[in-house]
């Protein structure tokens, strides 16, 4: 991991290796936390927050599924965000705001515990790879499956709720491959380890349903909208496994992976073994989305004061 020098936690600016919580917080015994993945890129107006608003709606939501009341408005935690990338000069980076239950307590009853808030932001490439964009991955379906929604919520990205994603991950990277994708407890697709999941099928674009026990993903959210605005028909239906293997293209959208083509599943060629037409131009367009290249998209951008950097005297 690259460092920073600074994070912001509970309201200041603090330095990387002081960014530190007591061993006994309550989120590091229980997964009491929920958090954020949010990437700003440099685009010609300055280093701007893709769809920074919606990242922070939805930590807040994710924290009130999960009964933690943030001890910050939405509009500090906004501000807080381009603080921190100020302070630091990142004009390009991922962004992890986190929200977690801290230290005080012990037990199951998480209530009485103090609620801290932590953002860090560091220079981070794409998930799987930048090579991963173009060339693709291979993926296991993986034997765990994804939790259901009466046991957990998928709708919050909670930490504790990623023990699953980390199963499935492991089995698929120890079996040589470079992702999983997770079933649910029917049987049906549901998402990746970390990413959403998109079938092409005869100019069609296919996606489980929110329902299917999916995260509402902001990047998949985004990626349907240029397919719709693309004219090409986006349904949201549950999918079979074997719809995975017949697929004419797959590929996953999230914001540390952004979109990537998924050329091979179970030792199974998907279509032709490489990008598929659709793929490539979804992604060309999100690719200008992010970096203020295409007009139709400019409100998805938070563009943040990131002084230039001053050349050497």
């Amino acid at each position: 991991m690259e460092k920073a020098e600074l994070i912001w936690h509970n309201g200041e600016l603090v330095a990387w290796e002081d960014a530190k919580v007591h061993v006994l917080t309550h989120g590091l015994h229980y997964g009491t936390g929920v958090f954020e993945g949010v990437r700003a890129y440099e685009t010609a107006r300055g280093p701007a927050i893709f769809r920074h608003h919606d990242h922070v709606a939805r930590l807040f939501q994710s924290a009130e599924l999960y009964y933690m009341p943030v001890p910050y408005t939405r509009e500090q935690i906004l501000q807080a965000t381009h603080e921190l990338l100020a302070a630091n000069n990142l004009r390009e980076c991922y962004i992890r705001p986190i929200v977690f239950r801290g230290y005080g307590t012990m037990g199951l009853n998480p209530l009485e515990a103090e609620v801290d808030v932590s953002i860090a932001a560091w220079p981070w490439g794409a998930y799987l790879g930048e090579e991963s964009k173009q060339a693709g991955v291979r993926a296991k379906v993986a034997s765990w499956r994804r939790l259901p929604a009466d046991s957990l919520i998928p709708h919050a990205k909670a930490s504790g709720q990623y023990l699953n994603s980390i199963l499935a991950k492991i089995e698929a990277s120890k079996a040589g491959y470079q992702e999983a994708i997770l079933l649910d407890a029917h049987g049906r697709v549901c998402e990746g380890s970390g990413e959403n999941i998109f079938v092409v099928k005869d100019g069609v674009i296919l996606t489980p349903p929110q329902t299917a026990g999916i995260l509402d993903g902001i990047t998949r959210a985004s990626v349907m909208q240029i397919a719709r605005d693309q004219g090409y028909e986006v349904s949201e239906r549950d999918l079979a496994r074997a719809e995975l293997y017949l697929a004419d293209e797959v590929f996953m959208t999230g914001t540390a992976a952004e979109l990537v083509p998924v050329t091979e599943i179970d030792d199974h060629s998907v279509g032709t073994g490489a990008r598929g037409p659709v793929t490539a131009a979804l992604a060309a367009t999100f690719e200008d989305a992010l970096r203020g290249r295409d007009a139709r998209y400019a409100d998805w951008l938070d563009v943040v004061d990131v002084p230039a950097a001053t050349a050497p005297a």
